[in-house]
């Protein structure tokens, strides 16, 4: 994953396996908590998979303030390439 578009993809497929939600809805403007029920166990699951795909360690605290998929993209962006 090197770019936004690989994470977008890469965040997408996690969402549609693990949580079951369609794909169509999953877009960069979408609210995490309010537009695809996404709650705090869920957050964390994705963290644990973002961490193995990835194999980068990563920090709880770097995902506290994504409100959407396009924060959750740049955060992992910024981890793959900070």
């Amino acid at each position: 994953m090197q770019n936004r578009e690989e994470i977008l993809t890469a965040v997408k497929e996690i969402m549609v396996e693990m949580f079951e939600i369609e794909e169509d809805a999953i877009t960069p403007e979408a609210r995490l908590y309010q537009d695809l029920d996404f709650d705090s166990i869920d957050a964390v699951d994705m963290i644990v998979r973002l961490k193995e795909i990835t194999g980068k360690s990563v920090k709880p605290e770097d995902f506290k303030t994504a409100r959407t998929i396009g924060d959750v993209v740049e955060a992992v962006f910024k981890m793959l390439n900070g």
